[in-house]
């Protein structure tokens, strides 16, 4: 009776806040109640007055939409979210964001939204747990030992990134994931079977999955014990197919008309009657409130259990404790590594650069982990001496496989379980294909690195088809993410600290083809532009913003200018975002405001550079795609040389005279 009470009164409390902010998804939330019931209650290994604990159960909702469900299930079972954050779901500053948002919500793991992002997520999770018990566990003392849960919907089985994670998840044979499937067979648009009449359950069998069902959503023991089998299961992950209705108990119930919408006042009251509940709005039954202090204790031991083996660990592998204790804070000291700021003395491309620093790294620290989608030997991100993560081996050099867009959600997940500092990397142009988890790992303000190299039409041969033309402006317009473009080495070990020394995301853009080793580059990176050859003057004649390969030519186009008395002051601008939170002053100082003729140098698009060289500016950059060709031939064709730069600033010289001549010199002060 208590267990019935409790699904009703989540159920209750999760329509309640939709009808009061007129907005949200009730169907999920009635059909899989009895799902997050019975994962909270009976399995999940939790403790809700200290949500954080290491060694938890994480449970991810990828169904994101269904996030009342899941603040429901947090306020009654006690993780500190009130009724009145109930009463303010949806609401600017609440705890109850729309979709679960990480560091916003306690007990919430990841943030969810994009369908099929949280399953990669979890597969990440599930990775990450397997990782660090290889790594620490001992045959007496099991200091890692968690579950990853994730509960998703048939959207979430539509996506090509869920099949994608399910493939990878099952090649690692990582037999703690468990997914709940909640399968109502309705979506927006109506029935599933408009537009997806597949066997779901036998693809993941044909992934490698264990597959269990529940043919009666509402059976709480049904559900339970699939999950105990689940359990079972140490070489698959598994998925339980629950077999549900949305909006269950309504008179709605059945139909796409409760999934994205309030389901009225009318419609609750039928819901309270077919439910025989009877307590008011957002209150909790007194039956509920006694019978989740009966669970109390035993989720309060989860945690106590688990600080004995800490303890005992402890005491018996002391410096492997020390260890388990840096990798969970996942510190790099860059005082103590000097070594990768030193400059080879041959030209290099910087993805060598970047291999070399990398590594350097990591043989320091062993909590770097990562790989590629399959370019690991093009990208240059293997970890020597690292082995492989695999079903049967435990290294540090991930094989993600041709997946970049699980690759991206499942490094986030890695980075959010905690104790690893993953990577990943692919091809420039390829980074469309994971834009969506590059995005959530700016939104949750998380330092994933991502690792993408072949920067241009440096590519060559292959052709426009992977020739990055207006990537570098895509991923400059994601709020939150860095984005490294080295003009060499020291460049690359500056991109490297400032990723693992922040606290957002990085990408570092590295270059196919070498490039020179230019004396005037330094640590200065680190502020995101910085002149790396002044003219003699006080104010410069113009100046010439540059990235990556092209700084080079930048330098070479002021010694060209020279020849012209003309004396330009060079500019390194590896990384915008960075340039862009510098101080006012500091700004002024690097690009003057009194210096209107200005180059922009980048093999890309102009797209971001308007707010740099102003109305009065040129741009030596590429705005249509590329062609198959050798990559110098692609870089004279698009004018990727000294003259043409030479001409673009004298251009914008003339430009700035006929206006300073027509307009005067005024004091911007005065008028």
């Amino acid at each position: 009776m208590d267990e019935q009470l409790t699904i009703n009164t989540l159920r209750m409390l999760s329509v309640e806040a939709i009808e009061k902010a007129k907005s949200g998804h009730p169907g999920i939330c009635l059909g899989a109640a009895p799902i997050g019931y019975a994962l909270f209650a009976k399995q999940l290994k939790h403790n809700p007055k200290d949500p954080g604990f290491f060694d938890r159960d994480r449970f991810v909702l990828s169904a994101g939409h269904g996030s009342a469900l899941l603040y429901s299930l947090l306020h009654v079972f006690g993780y500190g979210l009130t009724k009145e954050d109930l009463m303010r779901f949806r609401q600017h500053t609440s705890k109850t964001p729309g979709h679960p948002e990480y560091g916003v919500t306690a007990g919430v793991e990841v943030s969810t939204g994009p369908l099929g992002q949280g399953i990669a997520n979890a597969v990440g999770f599930a990775l990450a747990e397997k990782i660090l018990a290889q790594k620490f566990n001992k045959p007496d003392c099991e200091l890692i030992n968690h579950y990853t849960y994730a509960l998703c919907g048939d959207g979430c089985m539509m996506e090509g990134i869920e099949n994608e994670a399910a493939s990878f998840a099952g090649t690692q044979k990582l037999g703690k994931l468990i997914v709940l499937y909640d399968s109502n067979h309705i979506t927006i648009e109506g029935s599933t079977d408009l537009a997806f009449t597949e066997d779901v359950g036998k693809r993941h069998e044909a992934l490698g999955w264990q597959v269990i069902k529940v043919n009666n959503g509402e059976d709480v023991d049904a559900i339970s014990a699939a999950i105990t089998l689940a359990k079972d299961e140490k070489d698959k992950p598994s998925l339980i197919i629950v077999n549900t209705t949305i909006g269950y108990g309504s008179p709605l119930a059945g139909t796409s008309k409760c999934h994205g919408a309030p389901l009225g006042a009318d419609n609750v009251k039928s819901l309270r009657a077919a439910l025989s509940y009877k307590t008011p709005a957002f209150e909790v039954p007194p039956q509920v409130t006694a019978h989740i202090a009966e669970l109390a204790p035993e989720f309060a031991k989860y945690q106590s259990d688990w600080n004995k083996i800490v303890k005992a660990y402890k005491n018996k592998y002391p410096e492997e404790y020390e260890e388990f204790l840096a990798w969970r804070k996942g510190a790099i000291d860059f005082d103590e590594l000097d070594s990768i700021y030193e400059k080879p003395e041959k030209p290099e491309a910087t993805r060598v650069s970047s291999s070399r620093i990398l590594n350097a790294i990591a043989e320091k620290y062993q909590f770097i982990v990562g790989g590629s989608a399959d370019l690991a030997s093009s990208n240059m991100v293997e970890i020597k001496n690292g082995g492989d993560v695999s079903a049967t081996e435990n290294g540090r050099n991930i094989h993600f496989g041709i997946r970049e867009h699980a690759m991206g959600a499942i490094c986030n997940g890695m980075y959010l379980h905690g104790g690893l500092l993953p990577f990943c990397a692919t091809f420039t142009v390829f980074s469309d294909y994971m834009k969506a988890a590059v995005r959530m790992s700016a939104l949750m303000n998380i330092p994933v690195v991502y690792i993408l190299s072949h920067d241009s039409i440096g590519v060559g041969e292959d052709g426009p088809t992977h020739q990055p033309i207006e990537q570098l402006a895509m991923l400059r317009t994601i709020p939150g993410i860095k984005i490294f473009r080295p003009a060499d080495a020291t460049e690359t070990a500056v991109a490297y600290e400032s990723a693992w020394t922040g606290k957002s995301p990085t990408a570092i853009i590295t270059s196919r083809q070498n490039l020179p080793q230019l004396t005037c580059t330094s640590t200065d990176a680190l502020y995101g532009g910085y002149i790396v050859a002044n003219s003699e003057k006080e104010t410069p004649d113009v100046i010439l913003i540059a990235t990556g390969s092209e700084l080079s030519l930048a330098l070479e186009a002021k010694n060209a200018l020279l020849k012209d008395n003309i004396d330009a002051r060079v500019v390194s601008m590896p990384c915008m975002e960075l340039f862009d939170i510098q101080t006012a002053k500091y700004k002024e100082s690097v690009l003057p405001s009194s210096v209107r003729a200005r180059v922009a140098i980048e093999a890309g698009r102009s797209t971001n550079w308007y707010k740099y060289v102003g109305l009065d500016g040129e741009y030596c950059c590429i705005d249509s795609f590329g062609m198959s060709a050798p990559a110098n031939v692609m870089f004279e064709i698009c004018g990727f040389n000294t003259d043409n730069v030479v001409k673009l600033a004298k251009k914008t010289i003339r430009t700035c005279s006929k206006s300073e001549a027509y307009f005067g010199n005024r004091d911007t002060d005065g008028e």
